[in-house]
Parts: C-alpha cells; sequence; structure tokens
C-alpha cells in the first residue's frame, strides 16, 4: 500500500473518552501517547525496536515539536502516519502526520531521537542499528526540532512529584508524562496550547520532586522542569 509524503507506516486509532479535556478535544499528552505508540509500532515492526534490549541498546527521546492544526475530539477515528527522515550526526528523526476521517491534516510533529547504551549511557552512532532504506544517513530533514533556551519573565512556579504513574518501561519518566505535567500546569492559568516543543535534558526517577516554572516572552511561553539545579526539560508552547 502506498502512504502519502513517503510515510512508512500506518496505524488507526479512536479518540477515547479517557484521552480528552472536559471541552472533548483530546489531550496534548494523548496525542503524543499516540505517537509513541506508533513509533514503538514501526520500529519493532522492521527489527530496530524493543529487541535492541537484547544488545543493550535503546531509543531515547531526545526533542519533539507537535503541531495542531484542529484538535480530534471524543469519538474520531483517526489515522497516523511516520516514517524515519533521516539522520544527521547522532541524531535520528522521525516525522508523524495526524489525518482525521475525512482524510485532512489535524496534527503533524517532528522527533530527533539519540541511540543509548543500556548500561554505560553513551550515546552511539543511529545507523549501527536502522535500516539504511528507512533512515538515510546522508540527509537531515529541513524541519527538524530546535534546540531551547528559556526565555521571558518567571510568572508562575509549581512543585511535583513523580509518580509511577509517570514512568516508562526503563523506570524514567516517560516522554508523556512531561507533556501532561505542562498541559496541567498551563490549565491552570487557562492556557491550552496548539503547539508544543520540547527538549528532553535529563532523566526523572520515582519520587523525584520537581520544580515547574513558567516564564512568558511575548506570544510564547516556556515551561522550565528542574530537580534540584539539574534541568530535566525546557518546553515552548504557543
Amino acid at each position: 500500500m502506498s502512504l502519502p509524503e513517503s510515510f512508512q507506516f500506518t496505524k488507526e486509532f479512536e479518540v477515547g473518552s479517557f484521552q480528552v479535556h472536559p471541552n472533548g478535544n483530546i489531550r496534548m499528552a494523548c496525542l503524543a501517547d499516540l505517537l509513541q505508540e506508533i513509533a514503538w509500532r514501526h520500529a519493532d515492526s522492521a527489527d530496530f525496536g524493543r529487541n535492541l534490549l537484547e544488545t543493550k541498546q535503546m531509543w531515547v527521546l531526545s526533542r519533539l515539536e507537535i503541531k495542531v492544526d484542529k484538535f480530534p475530539k471524543w469519538g474520531d477515528r483517526l489515522q497516523l502516519f511516520t516514517g524515519g527522515r533521516g539522520a544527521e550526526k547522532l541524531f535520528a528523526f522521525r516525522e508523524f502526520m495526524v489525518w482525521d476521517q475525512d482524510q485532512q491534516v489535524v496534527a503533524r510533529a517532528m522527533s530527533s531521537w539519540l541511540l543509548l547504551h543500556t548500561e554505560t549511557k553513551r550515546i552511539q552512532k543511529p545507523e549501527l542499528v536502522l535500516p539504511s532504506e528507512l533512515f538515510d544517513p546522508r540527509s537531515a530533514p529541513a524541519w527538524q526540532p530546535e534546540k531551547l533556551a528559556v526565555g521571558g519573565e518567571l510568572s508562575a512556579q509549581e512543585e511535583i512529584q513523580v509518580r509511577q504513574s509517570d514512568l516508562d518501561l526503563y523506570h524514567h519518566v516517560n516522554n508523556t508524562s512531561y507533556i501532561r505535567w505542562v498541559e496541567n500546569f498551563l490549565a491552570e492559568v487557562s492556557f491550552f496550547p496548539k503547539q508544543i516543543s520540547i527538549n528532553y535534558l535529563s532523566e526523572c526517577l520515582s519520587g523525584d520532586q520537581v520544580i515547574l516554572s513558567l516564564f512568558e516572552m511575548d506570544a510564547e511561553k516556556f515551561i522550565e522542569g528542574k530537580v534540584g539545579d539539574k534541568a530535566v526539560f525546557v518546553a515552548r508552547v504557543r
């Protein structure tokens, strides 16, 4: 089956009642859950997914950018697409596209990933495990999630504790949990973003006390998460 825009893998989902805000729109974190799921499905189907644990390797999401044109609602049927978009230096890139039931694009996302040794945590070259036909190491996409730096005036802070439900298979905070923290924090100031860019900077573990800080600058807002003096993530929302 030929897929649009040179995507390599597709899967359909239905938005559940447990995935939406009180207004019926899908939560950004739940949309990120779907992106994470299809990424794993694609990786597993081509033998560069969970099987890498056998050789003590794992993928770590470094940066993610999501742009929503129209939020899907409870009961909407979605078709998600994903595909490799090349590699550059130590980053491997993966793009996503989301269709509604009328095959209209409602969201797009781009991500950059690092390949780590599970014990030494040393970064490895992604072409060691990636199929070259899916991730061409000689090319990189024009759209790349950017490195973020916090700017603006501090306007709010909140302290949260990492819970068991925040963790992934590796006992680290799941990448979508950070997005959920950001969503909940911003909801307190009645802001619901349609775009989010996030840099994952350091691992976060069960029991950690995370200080969330909101900075505002013109039309942009930045959220920084720290454990003590260690920055664990920074996000920009619009």
